[in-house]
């Protein structure tokens, strides 16, 4: 049995830049990205709403590609790092409907949406599934995607690549054990950003 065939998909979709950053310097709490907002210029870059995230107005390339991600999300499991610079995301969750699994390795507070896990991204994950309810379980921040990468829990990676070099930050990937390789399955140009979705092997 494959990794998503019994319950939803474990997958992530995470702006990037072209150097391979998804934040930019200084990332912190009251900071958020640090100066690295540019990624996600597309949100707001076209005149088609999204049906998933209110305020959201994108082009329609974007708008399919986002939304269908968006839509497929029971579960979201959060990096600490991640959850302390988006100021533990005001009790609630990135997502408009998903409830948040936080995987930090110390103790910390979290409200009655949100799940902490300190005893690795396996539990993490098999935390978000039950909550997910059948639904894909998404994960935010780049050490989360790195270790459930190392651990084979990852079915898809979503880069949502923006044409810019922001030099320094918070790098998507971490070090991994070998290589992962993956299998390109849809490319799609839109205005401001392209978005590319990987299956890993």
């Amino acid at each position: 049995m494959g990794k998503g065939s019994v319950t939803g998909k474990v997958f992530s979709a995470l702006a990037v830049s072209v150097d391979g950053y998804i934040t930019g310097r200084d990332p912190r709490a009251g900071q958020g990205l640090g100066d690295g907002g540019i990624l996600f210029d597309w949100y707001f870059s076209g005149d088609t709403p999204s049906r998933e995230f209110d305020g959201f107005r994108l082009d329609e390339a974007s708008v399919r590609v986002f939304d269908e991600a968006a839509a497929r999300v029971g579960a979201v499991v959060v990096g600490r790092n991640t959850f302390e610079d988006s100021e533990r995301f005001g009790g609630g969750s990135p997502h408009p409907t998903a409830p948040l699994v936080l995987l930090s390795h110390r103790p910390a507070e979290v409200s009655e949406r949100q799940t902490l896990v300190t005893t690795g991204i396996a539990d993490a994950i098999a935390a978000a599934r039950e909550l997910a309810g059948g639904k894909d379980v998404g994960l935010m921040g780049g050490g989360v995607v790195t270790s459930a990468l190392a651990a084979g829990l990852v079915d898809e990676l979503i880069l949502h690549q923006v044409p810019v070099l922001l030099g320094a930050g918070r790098p998507f990937f971490q070090e991994l054990p070998e290589h992962i390789r993956l299998t390109i399955a849809e490319v799609v140009p839109a205005a401001g950003v392209t978005h590319i979705r990987y299956e890993v092997r």
